[in-house]
């Protein structure tokens, strides 16, 4: 027996929407420790910039995983914004081009998400 597998852009939109907020999750709440030295000693950024970048990146996942398509677009707009502004201060504290590989990959999720919606 033969068996297609009917790859479409809904399917496509899914798998990359579980993957982001999952990958959200993982770094915000599993990895938050190491999100505390990075927010402090590489980047001396704020306590507060570092809670309020949390509080909107996991709202985002969250949101991304509703099927209201606006609070999709929102989401996918708000996290690629700071994608964004992560890889402008990986380049400002000149991190090496392996520190950038994750913002730019949830950068590039983002963007294609949007396409496809």
């Amino acid at each position: 027996m033969i068996y297609s597998l009917n790859i479409t852009s809904e399917l496509i939109f899914d798998l990359l929407r579980i993957l982001l907020s999952v990958s959200l999750f993982f770094v915000w709440v599993v990895r938050y420790d190491n999100i505390v030295k990075e927010f402090k000693h590489d980047y001396n950024l704020p306590d507060w910039l570092r809670d309020i970048v949390g509080i909107i990146k996991l709202s985002c996942a969250g949101m991304i995983l509703t099927n209201n398509i606006q609070l999709q677009i929102v989401s996918l707009a708000a996290i690629a914004f700071l994608m964004c502004a992560a890889v402008v201060t990986h380049i400002r504290i000149k991190n090496p081009i392996q520190k950038m590989i994750p913002a730019i990959v949830l950068l590039t999720f983002c963007l294609c998400m949007l396409f496809l919606v």
